[in-house]
């Protein structure tokens, strides 16, 4: 079946769309990480949820899933070349987030921001 797209991106929101995708990705950008390191860097997503999303993003081509042959299981997530194509695009969300946390305590809003993004 084929498939049409109005504009480019809606390709990309497919892909990476949603609550939780692009918050996996930015964890992912600079580092391998395991699913209980992700769950300690993202402590709102459920077990269930990390796992569905790490699925989509796996099967999409952005993430890959090693599983090492070892007692206890050892599985690590990090970004395909594909996923790491995204890297530019992931670096201006935090950033331009960053920017709209400051503006709006400036603004007087009583808001926080626990981790300053190290964009490379």
């Amino acid at each position: 079946m084929s498939k049409t797209y109005n504009i480019g991106v809606e390709a990309t929101m497919e892909v990476i769309g949603g609550k939780w995708k692009a918050i996996i990705l930015c964890h992912l950008r600079n580092h391998t990480m395991r699913t209980s390191e992700l769950r300690r860097a993202i402590p709102q997503i459920t077990q269930k949820m990390l796992t569905q999303q790490l699925r989509e993003l796996e099967a999409d081509g952005i993430v890959d899933r090693h599983v090492y042959d070892q007692v206890p299981p050892k599985v690590e997530y990090c970004l395909t070349e594909t996923g790491q194509s995204l890297n530019r695009i992931l670096n201006q969300l935090c950033t331009w987030g960053e920017a709209a946390i400051d503006r709006r305590r400036e603004a007087g809003e009583a808001i926080e921001l626990i981790h300053r993004d190290e964009v490379l």
